[in-house]
C-alpha cells in the first residue's frame, strides 16, 4: 500500500474530498515526523509506537580501500507495533 492508496481510503471512509484526504493524510505524517525530530515518543493505542533509537558507533570497512573505519553513532527512527495490530496480523 502506497501513500496514495492511503490517501483514497481515507477519502472513501470519511466521505472527503481527494484534496481534503490528501491534506488530512500529510498533516498526521508531519506531525509524527515532528514529534520524533523533538525527540519525542508517538504512541496511537491499538496500533503501535513510534521512537527514537539510538545507534551506536561500530566498526566497518570502506569498500573501495578496505581501510577500516569507525561508522558514526546516529539516531533512527523505530516502530513498536501494538497488541492490536499484531493480533489482527496474525
Amino acid at each position: 500500500m502506497t501513500k496514495r492508496d492511503i490517501i483514497e481510503v481515507v477519502a472513501k471512509k470519511a466521505n472527503l474530498t481527494s484534496k481534503a484526504s490528501r491534506d488530512s493524510v500529510q498533516a498526521f505524517l508531519n506531525a509524527i515526523r515532528d514529534s520524533l525530530k523533538r525527540g519525542e515518543k508517538v504512541v496511537i493505542t491499538g496500533f503501535g509506537t513510534f521512537s527514537i533509537r539510538k545507534r551506536a558507533p561500530r566498526p566497518g570497512r570502506n569498500p573501495k580501500t578496505g581501510d577500516k573505519i569507525t561508522i558514526a553513532a546516529r539516531k533512527a527512527p523505530g516502530f513498536t507495533a501494538g497488541k492490536t495490530l499484531k493480533k489482527a496480523v496474525r
